[in-house]
């Protein structure tokens, strides 16, 4: 993430006052995972007037969605949009990529799309269609994302959503994020994880121990679909700062979503 987006964070954390409420000690249980959501988007609202807080929450996430979609990876499940301008009979307005990893489309047949992002597969159709159609106009969209996901927030060099295609442990997730900050608590990391019963429970990690090999292998907790870890800043940058940005529940939600969930 670009200087002054991490600036804007922390202006933000700074001056955020709401708060998150945490039941029982670390590690004990969250409220449900949809209750908690829907107090999480009430409580996100910032202080009237507070505009430039509001728009560093709004750009900070949009950076994040935006670098996820440019980077992620088409795989089965996933269902995505291809349009034509001006050729109807070609385009497709929702198809799901098949288990190995192929659509199929009217002009071309069936396509490997596995492993392609969206800009891949846009330029591919471009070149292909080209043989059928005189300069095909192309543009796909991804309308779902099926993979598992995992979000890294806080003080790290690129937050955003990491995709869990191998086993991932907490370390692997820091360092896919290019590290903790100057100014991250590396003693207080916050890992959220939806329980089996969609409780959501919260526990913190000693980062530094970890990465200087003193932790127990089981303080390198291998991530699961839907966590989300939060980096503290050393001064008194909170989880509770960081959950009440604007935006934050639906960020969680996002990441929450399971490979075959319903719509």
């Amino acid at each position: 993430m670009k200087e002054p987006a991490r600036k804007g964070l922390r202006r933000l954390l700074a001056a955020a006052s709401l708060g998150f409420v945490l039941i029982g000690p670390a590690g004990a249980g969250l409220a449900g995972a949809q209750s908690s959501t829907n107090r999480l988007d009430k409580s996100a609202a910032l202080p009237i007037g507070d505009s430039r807080a509001a728009e560093s929450s709004h750009q900070y996430f949009k950076s994040i969605y935006r670098d996820f979609y440019e980077k992620y990876e088409l795989g089965p499940e996933d269902e995505i949009a291809i349009r034509v301008l001006g050729q109807p009979d070609y385009s497709i307005e929702r198809t799901k990529v098949s288990p190995v990893g192929r659509v199929y489309h009217p002009l071309i047949g069936d396509m490997e799309v596995g492993g392609m992002t969206v800009r891949m597969l846009t330029e591919k159709l471009t070149s292909d269609l080209s043989q059928y159609l005189i300069n095909p106009k192309i543009s796909v969209s991804l309308l779902e994302a099926t993979s598992a996901k995992a979000g890294v927030l806080g003080e790290v060099v690129h937050p955003g959503i990491i995709i869990l295609s191998r086993p991932t442990t907490l370390l692997d997730a820091i360092s896919q994020s290019g590290g903790v900050t100057d100014f991250g608590n590396q003693t207080n990391i916050t890992l959220l994880r939806r329980l089996g019963d969609g409780r959501m429970s919260t526990m913190t990690v000693n980062f530094k121990r970890i990465a200087q090999g003193k932790a127990r292998p089981e303080e390198n907790t291998i991530l699961q679909a839907g966590d989300t870890l939060i980096v503290h800043g050393n001064a008194r940058k909170t989880l509770a700062e960081i959950t009440s940005m604007l935006g934050f529940g639906n960020f969680l939600t996002f990441v929450l979503m399971r490979p075959g969930a319903s719509k």
